[in-house]
């Protein structure tokens, strides 16, 4: 494994003609908070859960990184109240977010919300059984450094779950895509999702990354045509 090589991301892979583009690394605005959870991830969020589990998450400690306002705790607390959550999330606004729902539907005590850097999180080596993330990695402008956390909190033999965007090959399909997923959505929406389209990974990056951590590549694939999901579990020795 080598650690200690930064990813660049200046290099052409496969077919992918859309350059990454930089999206601000924390959406710390109580306005870009609120727009985002006024958006509806329901969907998205019940079959992010439901494939995690399918994926063999059993009830353990788990820690959600780039929780966001823990919408996906919630859903895995609806399916099994067995699990102990830790929300990780830096944006202070999404955490005042997050804190109203817990304390609305009575889980204050049930999911822990942290604030902390995913690429430096306060957590011990293995502390974890379960780590999972959606929409993370394409916040970070070096995700190299948020993915080698993630390694480093799970327990060997811990299940890491990812799922984030890919980018699209070209500026075309981005907008299929914004008008597809988010053509309800008001403008600043389609904004926000379609520079999160841009600055996303495509699945032959991301398992560049991966591989260099010792996981195969085959455990990075397209599971929708708009996300990579990287399932592994982290060897034992």
């Amino acid at each position: 494994m080598h650690l200690s090589v930064p990813f660049l991301y200046s290099v052409c892979y496969g077919t992918a003609m859309l350059s990454r583009v930089l999206e601000p690394e924390v959406m710390d605005t109580l306005e870009e908070a609120l727009d985002y959870d006024s958006m509806d991830h329901s969907e998205v969020n019940r079959v992010f859960v439901a494939d995690f589990l399918a994926a063999g998450a059993s009830p353990g400690k788990v820690a959600d990184l780039g929780t966001g306002t823990a919408l996906i705790p919630i859903e895995l607390l609806r399916r099994n109240r067995q699990f102990q959550v830790v929300a990780v999330e830096y944006s202070r606004h999404m955490l005042l977010v997050a804190r109203e729902h817990l304390r609305e539907l009575g889980l204050l005590d049930k999911i822990l919300l942290v604030r902390a850097d995913a690429k430096r999180l306060p957590f011990a080596d293995g502390a974890f059984t379960l780590v999972m993330s959606n929409s993370l990695i394409h916040h970070l402008p070096d995700p190299w450094q948020g993915i080698v956390e993630a390694h480093r909190i799970t327990a060997p033999g811990g299940l890491l779950f990812f799922r984030d965007l890919a980018r699209p090959e070209d500026e075309q399909r981005l907008q299929q895509l914004v008008m597809q997923y988010a053509g309800d959505a008001n403008a600043h929406q389609q904004q926000m999702f379609a520079d999160s389209l841009r600055a996303a990974l495509t699945v032959e990056e991301m398992a560049e990354l991966v591989t260099r951590l010792g996981y195969p590549p085959t455990s990075v694939r397209m599971t929708s045509d708009r996300h990579w999901t990287w399932c592994a579990r982290k060897p034992r020795s």
